[in-house]
């Protein structure tokens, strides 16, 4: 009589770890697993290449605005940056050089998409569907970030227009911005870097803004190769100015999250940044904002509004009706023929899950879960009904004041902790406690209520209910206090 056959092993591969996504969340938690000698796992990436934003991101002008030596991490500190603030190709090939000198290579499946993974609660493992074929693991990672799904505004006549359109974070490199006249929707992060770049090739440049962003000058300059070498020979130098770039970054939280008065002599350089560059008291006045500086992300720039103030650059302030196959019809209906638009309109970070089939204990999905209060997680990481799913960067991680990868390394560490309890000790599962979640949910939400960001404007950082989903109230050292071990006590285990 032949032998009955094991469910698990008709489910393709059997991990360990499964890891969703190959930007700096996956490759610092492969990192760290690889550390820890931990080698059961993989990490799976939908595109042909690792690299996450800065791989996708490749638009005219694209680059960072945290600083270079605080915008990487700490178990893999670079003393070549080329400059203070890194360019998007020289963060890409950071993250390349991470992959390879940790040895993550082999670990990572590219082409590989996430179709969909549902809790096996029978044997307590997620059953995981890929583009390349099923595979199962006892923990399942999501990587994804948050600024991952372009987001389409919904504008009449949109899919009508015959020119050339698409979004900034998906650049058509066949488009050649001489001689056309270009409109550029939106003026967030991606927007202020790309109309300096193609302004003066363009015939006509037309900036469409709804309200304007807060505009610092950027600090940037060269790194010479006397610095470098200094870095890289002196390594306790390199660690005193990554902890002083911290520092001067971490101070700013005390006027993100904690008094936002403080932030009038940032408001004060701000506006003098403005009236330093533009002359003309008409277009100063539409781009001074209305509202809090840092309510909406503060961006750094040198050569935004000097670009507005080319004679083929025009700012359009009135809203916009509808897209003929030809142009674009504002509220005033006046039509301004165009060849060619770019959506900087940023990402859709309230929905950045997807449409993927994520289903955890009884089947209830991962999306559902969210409801109409939007998505909530336990310390960021950890949902209810989701045993051993855990994400980086989860809702209510993100920052305004300093670098997202101190915030990857500390959600990283809690990760990695229940991981290292779940192999010395064989529990099967562990799913965090409703009232844990709740509790912890409640107190984030009731600091939120004192910063900034609660001031009133309108931005990518709240969802539909003006509910803040995304932002981290406070300092990051205190996240990393609050992940500095897996708090077994708030879940429920369940063992063989």
């Amino acid at each position: 009589m032949a032998e009955p056959r094991n469910p698990v092993d008709e489910a393709g591969p059997q991990h360990h770890v499964v890891i969703i996504g190959s930007g700096f969340a996956g490759l610092c938690m492969g990192a760290r697993l690889k550390r820890a000698g931990i080698d059961d796992f993989v990490i799976l990436e939908k595109d042909s290449e690792l690299g996450g934003t800065w791989r996708v991101n490749d638009y005219p002008g694209a680059a960072c605005d945290v600083p270079s030596h605080l915008y990487s991490f700490s178990f893999a500190q670079s003393a070549r940056w080329t400059r203070k603030f890194p360019s998007r190709d020289e963060l890409w090939a950071y993250t390349r050089g991470v992959a390879e000198r940790c040895g993550l290579i082999p670990h990572i499946r590219l082409a590989t998409a996430l179709a969909g993974a549902d809790y096996d609660e029978a044997v307590g493992i997620w059953r995981i569907r890929t583009s390349q074929g099923a595979m199962t693991a006892r923990f399942l990672v999501l990587g994804t970030g948050a600024l991952g799904r372009p987001l389409i505004p919904e504008i009449p006549g949109l899919a009508g227009f015959r020119g050339t359109i698409f979004h900034s974070s998906r650049w058509d490199h066949g488009f050649d911005p001489r001689g056309k006249r270009v409109a550029v929707i939106g003026t967030g992060a991606s927007a202020i870097q790309i109309v300096p770049e193609i302004a003066p090739q363009a015939a006509r440049l037309d900036l469409y803004q709804r309200t304007p962003p807060w505009v610092m000058p950027r600090p940037d300059r060269a790194i010479t190769p006397l610095e470098q070498f200094l870095l890289a020979r002196v390594k306790p130098l390199q660690w005193l100015y990554r902890f002083k770039t911290y520092l001067q970054y971490e101070i700013r939280a005390l006027a993100f999250a904690y008094w936002p008065q403080l932030g009038a002599p940032a408001r004060a350089q701000a506006l003098a940044h403005l009236r330093r560059q533009v002359a003309d008291p008409t277009l100063r006045a539409k781009l001074t904002p209305s509202y809090a500086l840092g309510c909406k992300r503060v961006l750094l720039m040198n050569d935004y509004y000097p670009a507005l103030t080319r004679p083929n650059v025009h700012l359009v302030t009135d809203g916009i009706r509808a897209i003929t196959a030809s142009g674009i019809v504002t509220t005033t209906g006046e039509e301004r023929a165009v060849d060619a638009i770019v959506l900087g309109t940023g990402f859709d970070v309230e929905h950045c899950l997807g449409p993927i089939a994520v289903r955890g204990r009884g089947g209830g999905s991962l999306l559902d879960s969210a409801g109409d209060g939007g998505l909530e997680a336990y310390k960021g990481a950890t949902i209810a009904g989701f045993p051993n799913l855990f994400m980086i960067t989860g809702p209510n991680t993100g920052l305004g004041h300093n670098s997202m990868i101190y915030m990857i390394e500390s959600g990283v560490a809690y990760v990695l902790d229940a991981i290292r309890q779940q192999r010395r000790d064989g529990w099967r599962s562990a799913e965090v406690r409703p009232e844990a979640l709740a509790a912890y949910n409640a107190d984030l939400q009731h600091r939120l209520k004192r910063s900034v960001w609660a001031t009133g404007c309108k931005s990518w950082y709240l969802d539909h209910n003006g509910k803040n989903t995304t932002l981290w109230p406070g300092f990051t050292f205190v996240y990393r206090w609050v992940t500095r071990r897996f708090d077994i006590a708030n879940y429920i285990i369940e063992r063989p």
